[in-house]
């Protein structure tokens, strides 16, 4: 399987974690469709089929990623 560059994983998680502040502030239409757009980019991007993986695939692939990232607590 093809992975992205790290560089585009971190710059999809950090949009996708401002957007999820943004929606809790504002819960408008173009929030709501961007975040979902990131979502699905992130998915094709780590070969998972939920966000929620997909962000624990994401922060797996950034450098520096270790056993102790707060990406593989489960909420």
């Amino acid at each position: 399987m093809l992975m992205a560059h790290p560089a585009v994983l971190r710059n999809l998680v950090e949009q996708y974690d401002t957007l999820r502040i943004l929606h809790a502030q504002n819960s408008g239409p173009e929030v709501r469709q961007r975040m979902d757009d990131i979502a699905y980019t992130l998915c094709v991007s780590t070969g998972t089929r939920d966000i929620d993986t997909a962000l624990v695939a994401a922060r797996h692939g950034l450098p520096g990623a270790r056993p102790e990232d707060d990406s593989l607590l489960t909420a």
